[in-house]
């Protein structure tokens, strides 16, 4: 049997761990690793600090552009919005010309349609009275020729004897004629002022 005092262990790699625990390779590795993540967590915290930072400056650029436009916005809302009052003001107003306007007409329409009636009526009154006017001359006329040839006849009837019977019984036909006319015009005279 071997001699176990004789015995000595084969050398240890570089990167083996020591079966003694005696720790001197290990930390090292141990620390290079922390290291490494603590590289790798700082560059990401880094690089998402960076992210964040450039993120917040664009959001405060498009915010400080999105607060112009509103404020420019709200300026065209602010004058749109005086227009519409100016402009509702001069609809009232114009309205109340138009009623103004539409009340005068209408009495104008009126007064117009009662001048109309009173013309009409006047018109209508002249031509009664042109009528009745030339109807009575015509009647004047008539009875003045009819009391002229009657009182002919009356004197050709006290002289009959001086006259031909027939031509004073013709001439008391004529006679009886016009008589006749100024009757009748004095019937249509008559009719007229009925009226």
């Amino acid at each position: 049997m071997p001699d176990p005092s004789a015995w000595t262990p084969p050398p240890r790699p570089e990167h083996a761990p020591s079966p003694e625990g005696d720790g001197a390779p290990a930390p090292r590795r141990h620390r290079r690793t922390a290291v490494v993540v603590l590289a790798v967590l700082l560059a990401g915290t880094v690089g998402v600090g960076a992210y964040l930072w450039l993120t917040t400056a664009r959001w405060q650029e498009h915010s400080a552009t999105w607060e112009d436009e509103a404020r420019g916005y709200a300026d065209q809302v602010a004058s749109l919005d005086a227009e519409l009052t100016a402009t509702d003001a001069e609809l009232v107003a114009a309205r109340e010309q138009l009623a103004t306007a539409t009340t005068r007409i209408t009495d104008l329409a009126n007064e117009k349609a009662q001048l109309g009636d009173e013309n009409v009526a006047s018109q209508q009154y002249l031509d009664y009275q042109t009528r009745v006017s030339e109807a009575a001359g015509v009647v004047t006329t008539a009875l003045g020729d009819c009391v002229d040839a009657q009182s002919q006849l009356i004197d050709y009837l006290e002289d009959r004897g001086s006259y031909d019977a027939k031509d004073l019984d013709r001439f008391a036909s004529d006679v009886e004629k016009l008589c006749r006319q100024a009757s009748k015009a004095d019937d249509q005279l008559q009719q007229e002022l009925g009226q």
